[in-house]
């Protein structure tokens, strides 16, 4: 099983979401304040969960972090832009999500932060999704899947509920919720239980934690120079499905189909055009072909399948892709006959040898024995 954190960072006004993006746990991201310069006027307050945290005053020159509030949780980790007063976050965790605000004479956005922890498991085994509580301090924790409640714990009640009867049963007998941290465990995971997992924690603050439950974790061995085919398992897609290819650490956006809107993109300009005429995306089965690959182009490639939206539940594949100067691997049956092969030509050149010198000791005999009659 693999685990990777992620931040996904959601832009909201009152336009709506403006769009995402993805920065992995410990990293930094830079909430944008809209402006390209400040004015001489200016007065730009920025806030998390509607407390103060950073202030720039124009006028008077004054640039303040009071990142001592919320029980220092954003101490040494807040800069502000002395040119456009956006607001760097570094080293983020879990207890910096939630929704900050900009407000200025003329800008006011809201931006929701929420973390995410991208999983790859096989059919069959158990994953545990973690809250990252060492106890429960909050009101209430809830676990949802496909918008479904199937879990939820109190504070004040230490006998936790699980509802494995939803969504047809499919959980039934596989969920068990951890009553001091909150931490839910699936067992004997199959594909219809992989797909966006969602942690609430508090009903006050509501705080978020999103699990992205991969389907398969593949790994593919390729030689370098060769082509390999990252493959869907669709024979067609259907229409109001999207399909998105990412790499990497950052879950970087590489190829995108969206029968929604026709819509049909390879990005193979991102990563310093890594991918470069290199990416082939079948606009029937969505599957990815990458050409001409080398060893910058190993990593964990994820085909998101499904609705577009996040809250909306997807199919999530991982490939672990590693290239090689040569490929010396084998299927592991192939393996195993070699081996046997191997030994049983090894058994052989023993029992041969053996019968070739007690051959040439016979011979010997024979002519001593000879010899002796012929003396006699």
């Amino acid at each position: 099983m693999r685990g990777k954190c992620y931040i996904s960072l959601k832009k909201l006004c009152s336009s709506g979401v403006f769009g995402e993006t993805y920065v992995k746990i410990g990293h930094s991201v830079t909430l944008n304040s809209g402006l390209s310069e400040m004015m001489d006027n200016d007065l730009i307050r920025w806030e998390f969960q509607y407390r103060l945290i950073a202030e720039i005053n124009v006028t008077a020159d004054r640039f303040s972090v009071y990142e001592d509030v919320l029980d220092g949780r954003f101490r040494d980790r807040l800069k502000l832009d002395n040119q456009t007063g956006s607001l760097t976050i570094t080293n983020i965790t879990t207890e910096h999500t939630g929704v900050y605000s900009v407000y200025n004479n003329t800008v006011s956005k809201r931006f929701w932060l929420s973390l995410y922890d991208e999983i790859s498991v096989k059919e069959g085994d158990s994953v545990t999704l973690n809250s990252d509580l060492t106890e429960i301090d909050y009101d209430l924790i809830l676990w949802e899947f496909e918008n479904s409640l199937i879990a939820e714990i109190y504070e004040w009640d230490d006998r936790p509920s699980v509802y494995d009867d939803v969504l047809d049963g499919r959980f039934r007998d596989r969920l068990k919720l951890d009553k001091q941290t909150g931490s839910l465990t699936i067992t004997n995971i199959s594909t219809e239980h992989t797909g966006v997992y969602e942690l609430v924690i508090n009903s006050m603050s509501r705080m978020r934690k999103t699990f992205f439950l991969n389907a398969v974790n593949e790994e593919i061995s390729v030689k370098k120079g060769d082509s390999v085919t990252l493959n869907s398992d669709l024979t067609e897609i259907m229409n109001g499905v999207s399909i998105e290819w990412r790499f990497g650490d950052e879950i970087t956006l590489l190829a995108e189909i969206s029968r929604r809107d026709d819509g049909f993109s390879v990005y193979d300009d991102v990563l310093d055009e890594r991918f470069r005429d290199r990416l082939k995306l079948d606009d029937q089965t969505g599957s990815l072909t990458i050409t001409n690959i080398t060893t910058e182009h190993a990593g964990r490639y994820l085909l998101h399948l499904g609705p577009k939206h996040l809250n909306l539940n997807q199919s999530l594949k991982a490939f672990s892709v590693s290239v090689s100067d040569s490929v010396h691997c084998c299927g592991s049956t192939e393996a195993v006959i070699r081996l046997v092969l191997s030994a049983l030509v090894g058994v052989a050149t023993v029992i041969l040898l053996v019968y070739d010198i007690r051959s040439r000791r016979a011979e010997q005999d024979q002519t001593q024995i000879h010899t002796s009659g012929a003396c006699s």
